[in-house]
């Protein structure tokens, strides 16, 4: 196993959290550049084989595969400083701005741009939730389908309760799977203890262990709990906690500590980036070393065989609190914007950017600002 100095992996995977604008799929490609074509660390057959095991997995798979690369370069104290150097500048970030946009009265600006920028996260939140929808779909049949109708239904009527409709979806299909054979356990971790768990963990812990899907899993994990059970937030300042989340560098779990901070500030921030990180790091130290084994595990593609349709129907669920929280007739316009310049291809990150300045356009004319 080749390795690299722990100076380096700080330097490198640093430079990545920093830089990688675009969610996942930025990071995958920026991991890709860095550990197999530019240092070689990594063959890509071993870079492929890891990629696919972390969508196996539940909790954000782009910081799964940065923690991996980390330990496969620099042994496991690699894995912890590679793992914290790719989390931490976006996460400052997301505190500073934080500390501003949940503020007792935040600018005029901040607003304009959380409230243009999430008029636009729609349209991109649904063209994510079709684009998974078409691989976990195409080719599975009715039982595909019907999970992501029971999800996408269960996101607008129970909101965090659609964690349980996942994991059931996936025990379903598993369970149709092995239908006549002997029983047998799922290696993958399904329920934690509910009742015994502070509300701000729980909701933490749901986003950085069963978000299965890839990120815009977490919208649905957190609404609920942040703004119709415990009122952390309004529907507004989620929206716009979405929109920061995706317009920031890095994991765009980084969105949990957004609503830590309105929960309870500053320590409720720390506790929520915390518990929504940590299942990544022991994840990767759990099954690291078993990652083509995974990926060839007939239960574990199963059970995500079933969660994943469910995971895109809960996406796609999340578009309805989303749309429900814009609330002045030129943030619809933005979303139509949006939604034709996605038709047309235009990056994700670019029309974050623009819906953010026509945000700040439309403060500047005197309209209306929420």
């Amino acid at each position: 196993m080749r390795r690299a100095p722990l100076s380096v992996v700080a330097r490198e995977w640093g430079r990545i959290g920093l830089t990688s604008f675009g969610g996942p799929p930025a990071q995958i490609a920026m991991l890709r550049e860095l550990c197999v074509d530019r240092r070689r660390w990594i063959d890509e057959h071993e870079f492929e084989h890891a990629n696919a095991a972390t969508q196996l997995l539940p909790g954000p798979g782009g910081t799964q595969l940065a923690i991996y690369c980390a330990r496969r370069v620099g042994g496991d104290l690699g894995a912890l400083l590679g793992g914290l150097a790719f989390i931490l500048p976006g996460l400052v970030i997301v505190l500073a701005i934080s500390a501003v946009a949940l503020g007792d009265s935040p600018p005029l600006w901040v607003r304009a741009v959380g409230a243009g920028a999430a008029a636009a996260v729609v349209a991109v939140v649904v063209q994510a939730g079709l684009a998974l929808g078409r691989t976990c779909v195409a080719g599975r049949g009715a039982r595909a389908l019907a999970y992501v109708l029971a999800a996408a239904a269960a996101t607008v009527a129970v909101g965090p309760g659609v964690v349980l409709v996942i994991v059931a979806c996936g025990l379903v299909e598993l369970g149709w799977r092995r239908r006549g054979a002997a029983p047998a356990v799922s290696p993958l971790p399904l329920l934690f203890a509910v009742a015994t768990i502070p509300a701000l963990a729980w909701t933490a812990l749901k986003v950085g262990a069963l978000s299965y899907g890839g990120g815009f899993v977490i919208i649905p994990l957190m609404h609920g709990d942040a703004v119709d059970t415990y009122g952390w937030m309004t529907d507004a300042e989620f929206a716009n906690a979405v929109a920061y989340g995706q317009l920031t560098p890095g994991p765009v779990v980084h969105t949990v500590a957004m609503v830590g901070w309105a929960a309870a500030g500053f320590g409720g921030a720390m506790l929520a980036a915390t518990l929504g990180f940590a299942p990544s790091f022991l994840m990767i130290y759990l099954f690291g070393d078993r990652f083509l084994a995974l990926r060839e595990s007939a239960p574990a593609r199963a059970f995500l065989d079933g969660a994943g349709p469910a995971a895109v129907g809960a996406i796609l669920g999340a578009t309805v609190p989303l749309v429900k929280a814009l609330e002045e007739s030129w943030q619809f316009a933005i979303l139509g914007i949006a939604a034709v310049a996605l038709l047309a291809r235009v990056p994700a990150f670019w029309l974050l950017v623009g819906g953010a300045g026509a945000g700040l356009l439309a403060a500047a004319v005197g309209l209306a600002v929420p």
